[in-house]
């Protein structure tokens, strides 16, 4: 039954965080003068549910499914992993800027490029 479980809440932060990062995207205007509050809200979302996806994938790959060892030797496994890694690593600059925007009024245009 825990197996379900780690499943289950797999495959919700995976959606969770697809629906999140799609929220991202249609939040963000570049031509706003005012940061949206939203945005920040929908950032931390898509944060939670990543940790949340790692976690629980790990949760799945050492004590449940078929064990480390043979996921580890899958190579498309560890790219898997790798690119997640890498992209939750890029997503900490974006995160970061949202995390300043919280201390100031207004937004220029160049703030709004990346």
């Amino acid at each position: 039954m825990l197996s379900v479980l780690a499943a289950f809440v797999h495959h919700l932060a995976a959606f969770t965080l697809v629906s999140a990062l799609v929220a991202e995207h249609l939040l963000f205007d570049r031509r706003a003068a005012r940061p949206d509050r939203r945005l920040q809200v929908v950032d931390a979302v898509y944060g939670a549910s990543a940790g949340l996806l790692l976690l629980a994938g790990l949760a799945r790959v050492f004590y449940f499914e078929k064990g480390a060892a043979y996921y580890f030797a899958n190579p498309y496994f560890v790219t898997k992993l790798v690119l997640f890694i890498a992209v939750a690593l890029l997503s900490a600059y974006p995160t970061l800027t949202f995390l300043r925007w919280r201390h100031t009024p207004e937004v220029t245009p160049a703030q709004g490029r990346w």
